[in-house]
């Protein structure tokens, strides 16, 4: 029994040293990846989510998701009401939008909605927090467009999203 525990202390003891060189810096086996906090590690590549995907990272897919699920909802409105929606909580239970997308802190970016007249028309801007290539930035309107910048705020005037 006794050399039993003794067996269990050292395989412990041997862990615990191994533990202790990784993080003392040492490199890990070939194969596997640092879990260090702070540690370079490579993101995998983005992978499209179907046939023609225009984002550029999950966060970007993400973000045009949001923006298909204002416009399928303002579609929807218009559709019942005569007029656009003037407000995004004026959004909520039509079609698939729900209160948590009233909120215009989405994570990576920001969210600005703005109403024209009464109902007669509508903007969505997604500003990222940070602009690279992962993050760009969009714009749609009651036209159904989605309009894209790399490097700064999107407007009515931005190139179409293709």
């Amino acid at each position: 029994m006794k050399s039993s525990v003794s067996g269990k202390t050292t395989v412990l003891a041997g862990l615990l040293l191994a533990g202790t060189c990784f993080s003392l810096g040492q490199d890990p086996p070939p194969g596997v990846q640092s879990p260090l906090p702070g540690a370079a590690t490579t993101s995998p590549e983005y992978k499209p989510k179907f046939r023609g995907d225009p984002a550029h990272s999950d966060v970007e897919a993400g973000a045009l998701g949001y923006i298909r699920t204002v416009l399928t909802a303002q579609k929807l409105y218009k559709k019942k009401h005569d007029a656009f929606a003037t407000s995004l909580p004026g959004l909520v239970h039509t079609g698939s939008f729900t209160q948590r997308m009233t909120k215009t802190d989405r994570g990576e970016y920001y969210v600005s909605f703005h109403a024209e007249g009464k109902g007669t028309g509508f903007s969505l801007s997604l500003t990222p927090k940070q602009y690279d290539a992962a993050h760009r930035a969009f714009y749609a309107d009651d036209s159904g467009y989605i309009r894209v910048e790399d490097n700064r705020e999107a407007t009515e005037n931005s190139p179409r999203l293709k």
